[in-house]
């Protein structure tokens, strides 16, 4: 059995639900396959089930890819401001949580909703458990589903990328790039937490649970928010920021007093209070657990600030200001918020996102060779490339 449309979209994440609305909106008969149970898997369980749906501070400096200009055009036609306006035209509650995050204040249903919504208003045609067994092209597209084949002159390919293989990740976008003979920039995992080596991880892993403001800098990157250690290693949010930056072997600098000057403050307590132990100095500043292993690695147990060398201080403060690590690796895509590398954007227009090479192919959101920081940049990708494509399918 053949059905025919004017464009099909494969794969009901974020991205591919703007652009099926978007282009059923315009009157185009619009079919949208997803291979899951339900659609919008990934935006049900983002921001911790609330979904950070956007950044008030969203610029083109937030976004990876090999080429810096791509994304420049899409994020200029489909702003923040206008993904806002949607949310507030469905009377969706939400609030800024942090740097510009806007969360809904109830669920991230509620955006899966106003999409579902939007898609309806464009008389989509919306097929879960539907998973594509093989795409071709003749005069048209020809994809097929179990025994039902679809054509369509327009293709969108939304399947996003490897990040969250437990809600069904695959890399179907890039394997349909790669038959079409359109090129991939170099694919791994983005915005994920760090591994120890073994031996350091034993040195650390009594730490796991511990959060400190921090400020991490990599290949001439810097940020500046939460720390946490972990059982296997390193994670929040500023190290899965640095993550998008780091290369196998580097190293890491940690700045885990940001905002105080180590040796300054040292100097100081040590006037003022030369019989208090180092110890109590520390604890002060920074967690007690953590304290206690620096204290035993540097030999300072019941050191008080009258009997502290200046060496002592200078290697205290060397360790600390910044704390260099090289992180054996990462916890990869199961814990991956997104997916580095992917569609290579000198092969799209950055207006419509089609391929140079291919009529009526288009690529959107994760499989792109795009990747936003944390924060609800990646989410305003996909509604700026899934918009800028809709208005050409």
């Amino acid at each position: 059995m053949t059905e025919n449309y004017d464009v099909i979209v494969i794969g009901a994440g974020a991205a591919g639900l703007m652009c099926a609305a978007q282009a059923g909106q315009r009157g185009r008969k619009t079919l949208l396959l997803e291979h899951n149970d339900q659609i919008g898997k990934k935006i049900l369980i983002s921001g911790g089930g609330r979904c950070n749906f956007t950044n008030m501070y969203t610029e083109p400096s937030d976004y990876l890819s090999a080429n810096e200009h791509f994304c420049k055009s899409a994020l200029s036609r489909y702003t923040q401001y206008d993904f806002l306006k949607l949310v507030d035209d469905y009377g969706i509650a939400y609030h800024e949580k942090t740097l510009g995050q806007q969360f809904c204040n109830d669920s991230a249903k509620q955006i899966v909703t106003l999409l579902a919504e939007e898609c309806e208003k464009g008389a989509v045609d919306i097929r879960t458990s539907s998973s594509v067994s093989s795409i071709t092209k003749n005069d048209v597209f020809e994809v097929q589903c179990k025994d039902t084949q679809y054509q369509a002159q327009s293709l969108v390919i939304a399947t996003g990328a490897l990040s969250f293989p437990r809600l069904g990740a695959t890399d179907f976008g890039h394997q349909l790039a790669t038959q079409f003979d359109i090129a991939l920039t170099p694919l791994r995992p983005g915005l994920v937490p760090f591994t120890f080596a073994k031996d350091t991880r034993a040195q650390y892993e009594e730490l796991a649970g511990i959060s400190l403001d921090a400020s991490v800098s990599c290949n001439g990157q810097s940020f500046r928010e939460g720390l946490l250690f972990t059982h296997k290693g390193l994670s929040g949010p500023v190290i899965l920021q640095i993550s998008s930056y780091w290369q196998a072997g580097q190293t890491v600098e940690i700045d885990l007093l940001p905002n105080l000057n180590l040796v300054s403050h040292i100097q100081k307590q040590k006037q003022q209070r030369p019989k208090v132990q180092v110890r109590t100095v520390l604890n002060d500043i920074l967690p007690k657990r953590f304290v206690e292993l620096l204290c035993q690695q540097q030999d300072l147990d019941n050191c008080q600030l009258s009997n502290f060398s200046n060496d002592q201080l200078d290697k205290l403060c060397a360790s600390l200001q910044p704390w260099c690590i090289s992180p054996a690796g990462d916890e990869g895509y199961s814990k991956a918020e997104v997916t580095l590398g992917g569609v290579d954007t000198n092969e799209l227009s950055s207006k419509t996102m089609m391929s140079k090479k291919i009529d009526g192919l288009y690529f959107i959101g994760e499989v792109v060779d795009v990747t936003g920081h944390l924060g609800g940049f990646n989410f305003q990708w996909a509604w700026a490339s899934g918009f800028s494509a809709g208005q050409f399918v």
